[in-house]
């Protein structure tokens, strides 16, 4: 039995159809699937990773794109702890979204929040309408980390949930966040906890917090 001293909850955010679901699946259950129904409200999903000799508990909102459901999204950013806002570097009307989904964020989140800025779908190079370096100047302008991903090649996509992971734990170390805010103490039966739901919390039982 595997036990987790911290829960970080991250929040996916994004335009539809930029690959946040797929992201997720990839990040939980190691597989791509090409075709995937639009995230009607919300998904979930749930890792158990290593950072610096601790075991942290990921759990994952992935909300939906459309401006329909902005109001039940707006609602999840509370106790997140860490923001993945992506856009489809194939769709440039995705990229220019970004700048409203940020002051979203802002609006509603903690001011700790780790804010990781994604450009998915890399591995679509023909296609490609934003430059790495336009998704760089962004972060850098709002101060956000920033990672281009493939959610289909797997290219970045642990390494943008583990640097976020990382962040956050600094944050904790350093006293910028309240420790007592992301303690875990329940037990898993593995290392990887990986769940889907929609709509619903899917937290397992007895006391432990979300920061």
């Amino acid at each position: 039995m595997t036990q987790y001293n911290y829960v970080f909850k991250y929040i996916i955010i994004g335009d539809s159809g930029v690959g946040k679901s797929c992201l997720l699946l990839q990040f939980t259950d190691r597989r791509f699937e090409p075709l995937h129904d639009l995230t009607i409200g919300v998904e979930f999903g749930a890792r158990v990773v290593p950072i610096e000799n601790k075991n942290v508990k990921l759990q994952i909102w992935d909300t939906a794109g459309q401006e329909s459901f902005r109001s039940i999204t707006r609602s999840y950013y509370r106790g997140a702890c860490g923001a993945l806002l992506v856009y489809d570097v194939t769709r440039r009307e995705t990229f220019m979204h970004l700048q409203t989904w940020l002051e979203d964020a802002r609006a509603n989140a903690n001011t700790t929040v780790v804010i990781m800025l994604i450009g998915n779908k890399c591995d679509l190079a023909t296609k490609r309408q934003v430059s790495r370096e336009e998704g760089e100047s962004f972060a850098q302008k709002h101060n956000l980390v920033f990672m281009e991903t493939s959610a289909k090649t797997a290219q970045n996509v642990d390494d943008a949930f583990l640097k976020t992971a990382s962040m956050i734990y600094k944050n904790v170390q350093s006293g910028v966040l309240d420790p007592s805010v992301v303690s875990g103490k329940h037990t898993l039966a593995s290392t990887d906890a990986r769940t889907q739901g929609t709509g619903a919390s899917n937290n397992e039982g007895g006391g432990a917090c979300a920061c």
